[in-house]
């Protein structure tokens, strides 16, 4: 059964000004989607624990490559190779437009891939755009659905 995806966006980013931009982009765009935050590549994985005992899926993951303690190309890699979370849509947000940064995201399995912007109010556009196509126009996999197919 196909459902709507849920209305959270997971944020992974490390800069603290970029995670505020984001939040107030979301803001000015009046955008009711939760935004999580995770500060770091070993807190987005972090995550796989707390999805494991229910919490629900978000509804797309915007994620910066340049992370510490686990790059974002990693996190790409162990996400688009877990069993039940490669189904969740990853939008690479960053500030890299190096060739093999984005032949790399998209062959481990990211689902867009865009630069930041440094205009702020093009910024909000964009973020807008990934609101209302992955979390009001996208539907996503039922969780309960996942695991009966990942058990045949």
């Amino acid at each position: 059964m196909n459902t709507m995806a849920s209305a959270s966006i997971l944020l992974v980013e490390d800069n603290p000004m970029e995670v505020d931009l984001t939040i107030r982009a979301f803001a000015r765009r009046m955008v009711t989607t939760t935004v999580v935050v995770a500060r770091d590549g070993q807190e987005a994985l972090d995550f796989f624990h707390r999805w494991d005992i229910g919490e629900p899926l978000p509804s797309v993951i915007l994620l910066d490559l340049k992370l510490p303690k686990v790059d974002g190309l990693e996190v790409l890699r162990q996400l688009k190779t877990h069993v039940m979370y490669r189904v969740i849509p990853v939008v690479v947000l960053t500030s890299s437009q190096e060739d093999r940064d984005i032949n790399a995201a998209y062959e481990l399995g990211a689902n867009s891939y865009i630069v930041k912007p440094v205009d702020f109010d093009r910024f909000s556009e964009i973020v807008a755009l990934i609101d209302t196509y992955w979390s009001a126009l996208n539907y996503a996999p039922a969780r309960d659905d996942l695991i009966e197919v990942n058990n045949l």
